[in-house]
């Protein structure tokens, strides 16, 4: 079940991390590439400070982004700023989503997302938790899969698994963390192909379900080969 309480406690402190450890970072540093091709750190800060004030956009019932083509301008207008500028945007964007997510609201309503994607607003502050999470992980900077909350990478592989289940492209997987067990194993309920079995760390499964890390370069699969997924 989700608890959205719970979810905007963790974001807080998810937010606070990612912001103490970008301001060891210098102008120099922010302008290096990330892991993630075609973006540089100042990209990957740029866009969370948007995402956020998109939110807000979501929470108060408007469009997330006016359209794909601005939201794209608005991160590339964006990502060659000085650092104290990205920090201190991407400090007030948290906090214009979190005064939003304080006002009394309807937690059980659908709202409406990026492409027609609708959710649960209870959900949306877990999908900010993803944001900031997995786009700590994005500047390299010292913060890998295997340091995120164990609690946060179980969520997100159910997510994922989600997700990919009921793509023709991807094959039934299970997966299975460290030695499996009621409370350790995902399934995707895939399309085509012959079923196989994943085994990893948490941090190695969610790395090849996001697109991140090695790509399951180290899990261990039962039946076949590890199947391509397609981009999130």
């Amino acid at each position: 079940m989700t608890d959205h309480v719970h979810d905007l406690r963790s974001l807080r402190e998810a937010t606070d991390r990612l912001l103490t450890a970008a301001a060891k970072l210098d102008n120099a540093a922010l302008a290096e590439e990330s892991l993630l091709p075609g973006w540089t750190r100042g990209h990957v800060l740029a866009h969370l400070a948007r995402n956020a004030d998109a939110l807000v956009n979501v929470v108060e019932g408007r469009p997330m982004y006016v359209s794909g083509t601005a939201r794209d301008a608005d991160i590339e207008r964006d990502a060659g700023r000085p650092l104290v500028e990205q920090l201190e945007d991407l400090r007030h964007s948290a906090d214009r989503y979190e005064a939003a997510t304080e006002l009394p609201q309807d937690w059980s309503r659908t709202v409406e997302l990026r492409n027609g994607v609708t959710d649960s607003a209870a959900r949306i502050p877990f999908r900010r938790l993803v944001e900031v999470e997995l786009h700590h992980v994005d500047l390299g900077i010292g913060y890998g899969l295997a340091d995120l909350p164990d609690g946060f990478t179980a969520r997100e592989i159910e997510f994922l698994t989600d997700r990919w289940s009921g793509r023709q492209e991807v094959p039934p997987v299970t997966l299975v963390l460290g030695s499996g067990g009621p409370d350790r194993t995902w399934h995707i309920a895939g399309g085509e192909g012959a079923p196989v079995t994943v085994s990893g760390t948490g941090a190695e499964l969610l790395g090849w379900l996001a697109g991140r890390g090695d790509l399951g370069a180290h899990l261990t699969v039962d039946g076949g080969s590890l199947p391509a997924l397609p981009p999130l």
